[in-house]
């Protein structure tokens, strides 16, 4: 064949012969006799390969491209239709759907009918057989394909015309913003969108990933709405529904985030919960679904003493009670503007440094908690920053998280977060070198914003002094009897995994500190007054006769420790 010449799947097509594809031919009913007039169903008997040839097993009719066309009449070299992205294209590909490809749409529980209002179709492009999602703009014009490679060969995703990052990024569902719906979802992929109309369950998505939606579409989504943002379980989605809700914020809706339930497993989506779940849509609007920001009862907690403290972590650390306490107030000093504080562990291995920190870091919020192993600058401002094309560069927001490393970080990261951790300055502008496979190494720009809570855990015994002092150093008890209690609990947790994380999931002391922090949370507590400051004058120079250098930092420390303490209690102090 011509490679300018149409296929022979585009012949049958155009000629308006129905067919199906099995192990790579076409069947179909015979054209060349009255042979298959019997069959019954899509029963057929005459093959074509892909190079044209064909041949009828119940008949015998044998020819190639050639004598096909010769059958038909046809005098004319057949080329291939312009692949210039229009309407045509959308109907063409849409009429090209192949039942085992339909089959596949409908497995994932999207409808017929829905398959067919939004015309998803199956085109080669790129050298690939791809499921074509046409994307129509605001005024209803189709824009362009969001392509899914066949799901027999991969699960590769692009569109056609190929478009550039957020340039050509849309809401999938103008028409359902369109309409009259009081609640709308929004979803994080269109095959998932589709899934949800199938359930007559008004939803959109941003065409381009979980961080692409941008401000100006808000204003389009209308007031007056309840707005349920249900992403992908990963952390993708987690850092896209919060991006999204912060968004809407204030823009005249309802704003609830549904939060998938952990049976559709890490990565999860509405499809999974839809099909594999077989679950309910109504409980993404009532079971699963949570007001924006989230209003929280605190007429359930009571003031919390140090021992009340002490004895709910030691649900899980035992002993180490003054580390366990000093490593929760800094992990809980990230929800305020500056009152945040540094710690460092600095012990051997399997002395618990670092199980101290990740332990009490299940107890908060997980989007807030960042727990890093050796990482060098360039992959920790990719992973953490989101990339601003005006200043062509990536914002790394840090304000009101919790970072973990644990493991010694690339000295060159240390160095650029030295001003954070000392709280010189909240905004900082650095550099990176990154590598370009077309450029060679190419300079992006950094912006670094707010002040996180920082625990460096390190097996080495000696700390570089530039970290002495913006860190308060720690180190884990190693004792018999701590020994033995950490022999104890891993015994009983090894034992039987699931019950162990079922008794302490539903421990009431500890789900009422979760709930407390999350409480603590949404105060958006800026700053921590100290009334009493004069006691705390007193009672530092009385235990500090000789006073060096450092102690300048260390009052900032005890000042912190004094403010994140009563950042437990807030509720019952002035």
């Amino acid at each position: 064949m011509n490679p300018n010449e149409i296929t022979i799947r585009e012949y049958l097509m155009q000629k308006g012969i129905q067919f199906r594809e099995v192990n790579g031919e076409f069947v179909t009913k015979c054209i060349f006799s009255n042979c298959d007039n019997s069959s019954s169903g899509n029963e057929g008997h005459l093959y074509f390969n892909k190079e044209g040839l064909y041949h009828c097993k119940k008949c015998d009719a044998r020819g190639n491209f050639i004598t096909l066309k010769k059958h038909f009449d046809d005098t004319t070299n057949f080329q291939r239709k312009s692949t210039k992205f229009n309407a045509e294209l959308v109907e063409t590909c849409h009429l090209a759907l192949p039942p085992h490809i339909r089959a596949y749409l409908n497995a994932r529980g999207i409808t017929d009918a829905v398959v067919d209002a939004h015309k998803l179709g199956w085109g080669k492009f790129y050298s690939k057989w791809w499921i074509t999602i046409p994307i129509q703009d605001i005024y209803g014009a189709f824009r362009f394909f969001k392509l899914r490679q066949d799901p027999s060969a991969g699960n590769d995703k692009t569109t056609y015309p190929n478009l550039k990052g957020e340039i050509g990024a849309q809401i999938y569902g103008w028409d359902t913003l369109a309409g009259s719906a009081d609640r709308v979802v929004i979803c994080e992929g269109e095959l998932d969108r589709l899934a949800l109309l199938s359930k007559n369950t008004p939803a959109i998505t941003s065409t381009h990933g979980a961080i692409t939606f941008k401000q100006e579409w808000c204003e389009k989504i209308g007031k007056g709405r309840k707005i349920y943002i249900c992403y992908d379980k990963d952390d993708a989605g987690r850092k896209g529904t919060a991006r999204v809700a912060k968004l809407l914020e204030n823009n005249g809706n309802e704003i609830f985030v549904v939060t998938l339930p952990d049976k559709v497993g890490e990565g999860g989506d509405i499809t999974d919960y839809l099909v594999k779940l077989n679950g309910n849509p109504d409980d993404l609007f009532g079971k699963y679904a949570k007001e924006y920001p989230e209003k929280i009862d605190t007429s359930q907690f009571k003031p919390l003493s140090s021992q009340d403290l002490v004895e709910i972590l030691g649900l899980t650390i035992k002993q180490d009670e003054e580390n366990k306490i000093v490593t929760f107030l800094c992990e809980l000093s990230a929800y305020t503007e500056n009152t945040q504080f540094n710690i460092s562990y600095n012990a051997p291995s399997s002395t618990g440094k670092s199980y101290i920190p990740t332990e009490i870091a299940r107890l908060l919020p997980e989007e807030d908690v960042l727990e890093l192993a050796y990482c060098s600058p360039t992959a920790f401002f990719h992973d953490v920053g989101e990339w601003n094309k005006d200043m062509k560069g990536y914002v790394v927001d840090l304000s009101r998280k919790i970072l973990i490393f644990l493991d010694q970080p690339h000295t060159q990261l240390l160095e650029r977060l030295r001003p954070l951790l000392s709280h010189d300055k909240k905004e900082i502008s650095v550099k990176i070198t990154d590598k370009s496979q077309k450029f060679g190494l190419k300079t992006k720009n950094v912006l670094l914003k707010g002040y996180p809570s920082v625990i460096f855990c390190t097996a080495g015994l000696h700390i570089d002094e530039q970290e002495a002092t913006r860190f308060l150093l720690l180190s884990p008890e190693v004792n018999h009897e701590k020994i033995r209690q950490g022999i104890l609990e891993s015994i009983k947790k090894e034992a039987d995994a699931e019950s162990y994380k079922s008794w302490l999931d539903e421990n009431p002391e500890r789900k009422l500190l979760k709930e407390r922090i999350r409480a603590i949370k949404l105060e958006g507590i800026r700053e921590i007054k100290i009334t009493s400051y004069q006691k705390v004058v007193e009672r530092f120079f009385s235990e500090h006769k000789v006073l060096k250098p450092r102690h300048q930092r260390d009052i900032k420390r005890l000042s912190s420790l004094i403010k994140s303490f009563a950042l437990i209690n807030l509720w019952w102090r002035d």
